[in-house]
């Protein structure tokens, strides 16, 4: 008997030893030799969860978070009564909550760090913890939500149809093509300060000639928010996009606008012979331009339980008489750089947004 209790104490020893080193190995950032060490005091003394707790943070820190996650599990499963561990770190639930993190699983982390601080209320570090986590988990939703938005709100792929006209007014194959990606480039940039900022500025793009155009000079786009603050200013937008287009050799032009800046004319009202069909929602008009095409695209906001992805641009309400999507056409007209021509009505159905040429 006494021979068995002598071994029973040596063994409470070389446990207790081989931790104390794997601490200080853990300490000095030698996290693979402190594993080792935590693993050989486990087979000494496999009911010990703070064992599993130090090699499942040795673990982490080797980023082998599988192995980091079985023994957060199997630490939990030893000690259910966390409100006796001295150390938070030594809380099962902590761990797991570490390591879920480390997995980018902020949902499943913040839990655990919440059945931590059950345990272990006083903790300001599980505190800070779930205080980081939530906003980590809101940046994660957030970031998921532009990325499904960008790859639904597929630009290229809804505007597949308009691609045979492209070909048919502009005479090579190169000449469209580059007409085709800047439609799109200047949509999905629209879409993107859309979900990201909640707000458009209303501006004109344009497709400068690589060849001709004086790019120290002449940017790829021109801010006209100010152009509705008077008519005056309207009117001598008109002016300087005439010039702006001809001295910068524009091959076309892109007017993005939401529709919260346009006060005339409102066909959404019930003003005028059309009919609107989006309802009340906001949007983003985009209007395409060049001397062989033109078309205007109604990109309209959609609501998710009960929000509008988009707020209003109330700074936007400045026009006093004139619709701001006609801007550049107007003008284009004026300078005979475009052809006349009716628009036809189509509704993209596989995204967050419904696009329509109207």
């Amino acid at each position: 008997m006494a021979e068995k209790a002598g071994k029973a104490t040596n063994g409470g020893e070389a446990e207790k030893s081989l931790k104390e080193k794997g601490n200080e190995f853990f300490k000095a950032g030698n996290f693979l030799k402190a594993a080792a060490l935590y693993t050989q005091a486990i087979k000494l003394d496999p009911s010990n969860a703070t064992l599993y707790s130090n090699r499942a943070a040795a673990f982490l820190s080797l980023v082998k978070l599988s192995k980091a996650l079985a023994d957060a599990e199997t630490t939990i499963k030893l000690n259910p009564q966390w409100e006796k561990v001295k150390s938070i770190h030594d809380n099962g639930y902590f761990r797991k909550g570490c390591v879920l993190e480390a997995m980018e699983k902020y949902e499943d982390a913040l839990a655990a760090f919440e059945m931590a601080l059950q345990y272990n209320p006083q903790s300001t570090e599980v505190s800070r913890k779930i205080k980081r986590l939530g906003q980590l988990q809101k940046e994660k939703q957030r970031a998921q939500e532009l990325e499904n938005l960008r790859s639904n709100v597929d630009m290229a792929k809804h505007l597949e149809s308009f691609k045979s006209e492209m070909s048919e007014n502009y005479g090579t194959e190169e000449c469209w093509k580059e007409m085709f990606s800047f439609i799109v480039e200047t949509m999905e940039t629209a879409v993107k300060s859309w979900h990201e900022t909640s707000k458009v500025d209303t501006r004109v793009y344009f497709l400068l000639d690589k060849e001709k155009t004086q790019t120290d000079k002449y940017a790829p786009a021109v801010n006209i928010d100010k152009a509705f603050q008077s008519p005056d200013t309207h009117s001598n937008c008109f002016t300087y996009l005439r010039q702006y287009a001809e001295e910068s050799f524009s091959k076309a032009a892109c007017l993005v606008t939401p529709k919260s800046s346009i006060s005339y004319p409102q066909v959404w009202k019930g003003v005028g012979s059309r009919k609107w069909k989006l309802g009340p929602n906001d949007g983003i008009f985009v209007q395409f331009e060049s001397p062989s095409l033109r078309k205007v695209w109604f990109i309209s906001s959609s609501k998710e339980k009960g929000q509008t992805l988009c707020r209003r641009n109330r700074k936007a309400r400045r026009a006093l008489f004139c619709c701001s999507m006609i801007l550049y056409i107007q003008f284009l007209i004026k300078t005979k750089k475009i052809k006349k021509s009716s628009c036809e009505c189509v509704l993209l159905r596989k995204s967050t947004f419904l696009l329509y040429l109207i």
